[in-house]
């Protein structure tokens, strides 16, 4: 390892450190869009760091034999030596070889020699791909205590409440022992609360929280960070705004589920906002749908579930147009008619409920698509949302007016170190080097995998296709083996369970409608003979533990009812299964109906859904792969393209702004 420690906050940070904005030339951009390729094929080759590994086993047997006293001396001076020359590799290895050593007394948990390699990787600036259920949670605690240790604010970054307030729980000891404060961030904690904890040493939290914190603090300092500027300001005011935050800067992130933050979530930008007056608007809601339910398809708009976008034919334009023009107001300019038209249309057509939101306590909770989860305060721009609202026939929420707004590619960008897990960056390995400059390492299993790819069969129909799982869950069922059945939607989850339940067998459902106990649930997952149907990625980072009796019967059988519209989620499910060494297996069924298909293909797979529906509807593998795999390769080319889009929309929108001599 041989750079040096990054900038520190405070005497060499200054007030709220945070890394300006970078904007590529077109040539830069291509230039590094050509090196996110080349790494996503060399993210493919495991990482080793045997002379790193050396090191810290060195430095580690001098201290098994130390008194806890002797060991938190050592800590003492070592963090002063942290703080002082940087990190080095002699002091690095020497942090390691203690925060093993401490955790193995601590927590009875030892750090693998895989986990080492994890932690280093990370305090390097990288994303580490370590394998599910190889502990990327206890790998976290080497990262986030050296850079603790050495003086940086740390921020563990993961994807819900739970899991941020369970890791905090559970690595406290741990960090406790070395003299290092734990903060959590939960929804429902008041300014003080948050302020105490982003005081802490490490600060576990959620990027939903974590991003909305900044925003808000941004809107206080008013989009000025400059140290001389706060210096003076609090010269000038007799409270300076600087105390009225609640973080001290991004510092360094540790980013949990990198794929899932980073990449799935950075379709959407964050925005605050305060509520407007909607009972101007809510009459021109109600006659834009009530408009758009009399247009037909193809004649007056043609519609792509692929692009997610509504079209107007010049029949369509006209019939609008002479629909309205009673109406007046907004209605009368083509822009605004059309624009009101198309948002309409999308609400009936391209949102669907129980797939893209629910509606729940008389009101419209968007589901988030990568995880299965409802999302209780997010809703859709530009009277989409109430659009939808009037379709379901639930009262109108208030227009929102936007205050501020980030991506999450702008706000991570803007740390001065920024790393991260997960268990499939692989396929994304590009994106995140060239919108990020994160380099993606792939980090060995600590033990041999023992998981069974079954195959994927396809089927010509949906029906083939349910049958064809209801098949495979009875033949495992009998053997004694827990299964996991992962499906795309709440839709299709409980459309399973109605078939397994007519098939007398015992199941438990877990999906956005139904998550109070997900944890739980996903838990105890894995117990003889238990089945459990769940939304995709319902349960991610909890362990799926096994018994002697289950592991003889062959482990956890994970079925998947269909593939993601993104290669890595469906590993996501796979992973599920042979952990660390246990056996496990699966098995993945699709049909020519799916959505990701018939998106993808429209009618054209209509004449061979057509020749395959006979006998029980079996699609030779030879023409449903290369299908499948084209229709998920061109579906993850175009989410790269949105969250491509998005950031340049911010960039644009910055240009704007400056211009107009206001902040984000």
């Amino acid at each position: 390892m041989s750079d040096r420690m990054i900038m520190r906050p405070g005497l060499l940070g200054g007030f709220y450190p945070e890394r300006s904005d970078e904007r590529l030339s077109t040539p830069d951009r291509i230039m590094a869009n050509a090196y996110g390729r080349l790494q996503q094929v060399f993210a493919r080759r495991p990482v080793s760091k045997r002379l790193f590994l050396r090191r810290v086993k060195r430095e580690g047997h001098q201290l098994q034999d130390l008194s806890n006293s002797e060991l938190a001396e050592m800590r003492v001076a070592l963090a002063e030596d942290l703080q002082l020359n940087g990190l080095g590799r002699q002091n690095t290895a020497e942090a390691f070889a203690l925060v093993r050593e401490v955790s193995g007394r601590v927590l009875g948990m030892r750090h693998f020699d895989v986990q080492l390699v994890g932690g280093l990787i990370m305090l390097q600036g990288q994303i580490a791909e370590m394998a599910t259920g190889e502990g990327k949670t206890l790998t976290a605690t080497l990262t986030a205590a050296v850079m603790a240790l050495s003086g940086v604010p740390v921020h563990v970054v993961t994807v819900n409440d739970f899991l941020a307030s369970r890791d905090a729980d559970w690595m406290q000891p741990l960090f406790a022992f070395l003299g290092l404060s734990v903060g959590v961030i939960l929804e429902d904690m008041d300014v003080d609360e948050r302020r105490a904890a982003y005081a802490c040493d490490i600060t576990y939290c959620t990027n939903k929280q974590l991003a909305f914190d900044y925003l808000k603090d941004r809107l206080i300092l008013e989009a000025e960070t400059r140290p001389l500027h706060m210096a003076l300001e609090g010269l000038l005011h007799d409270r300076a705004r600087r105390e009225e935050v609640m973080m001290r800067g991004l510092c360094f992130a540790i980013v949990d589920e990198a794929d899932s933050v980073l990449v799935d979530e950075a379709r959407t930008p964050l925005i605050i906002a305060q509520k407007g007056d909607a009972s101007e608007m809510e009459t021109i809601y109600r006659q834009a749908i009530n408009t758009a339910r009399t247009l037909q398809t193809p004649r007056d708009f043609t519609m792509s579930e692929r692009d997610f976008r509504i079209d107007f034919t010049d029949l369509g334009k006209a019939q609008l147009r002479r629909s309205t023009q009673q109406l007046g107001g907004v209605w009368a300019t083509e822009t605004h008619r059309e624009e009101l038209g198309r948002q309409a249309l999308s609400a009936l057509w391209l949102y669907k409920r129980d797939k893209h939101y629910l509606v729940q306590d008389e009101s419209i909770q968007i589901v988030d698509e990568y995880t299965g989860r409802v999302m209780a305060d997010r809703s859709w721009e530009r009277g989409l949302h109430q659009m939808i609202e009037v379709k379901e026939g639930v009262d109108i929420s208030m227009r929102q007016e936007t205050l501020i707004r980030i991506s999450y590619q702008k706000f991570f960008r803007r740390y001065i170190r920024l790393s991260g897990m997960t268990g499939t960056a692989q396929e994304v390995a590009g994106e995140l080097s060239s919108v990020y400059r994160l380099r993606t390492r792939r980090v060995p299993t600590n033990k041999r995998s023992r998981r069974w790819d079954k195959g994927e069969y396809c089927y010509a129909t949906s029906d083939y296709k349910w049958q064809a799982v209801l098949r495979e869950v009875v033949r495992k069922h009998k053997k004694g083996r827990p299964i996991l059945i992962g499906t795309q939607s709440v839709e299709a989850s409980e459309h399973l369970s109605g078939l397994l339940t007519q098939q007398g067998l015992h199941h438990r459902v877990l999906n956005a409608r139904q998550n109070e106990a997900e944890s739980e649930i996903i838990a105890q997952a894995g117990l003889t003979g238990r089945i459990t149907v769940a939304t995709n990625m319902a349960g991610r980072g909890t362990d799926i533990s096994l018994d002697d009796t289950t592991r003889a019967a062959g482990g956890l059988h994970v079925i998947a009812t269909g593939r993601h519209d993104a290669a890595r989620i469906d590993r996501q499910l796979y992973g599920r299964a042979a952990r660390q060494g246990d056996p496990g297996s699966h098995i993945t069924f699709v049909s020519l109906q799916d959505d990701l298909l018939r998106v993808f293909y429209g009618s054209k797979l209509k004449p061979l859904i057509a020749l395959t529906s006979w006998g029980r509807g079996w699609v030779p593998g030879f023409i449903a792969r290369p299908s499948v795999n084209l229709a998920q390769w061109t579906s993850e080319k175009r989410n790269s393209r949105i969250r491509q889009n998005l950031l340049k929309a911010d960039d644009s929108l910055d240009e704007l702004l400056a211009f107009s001599g206001r902040g984000e």
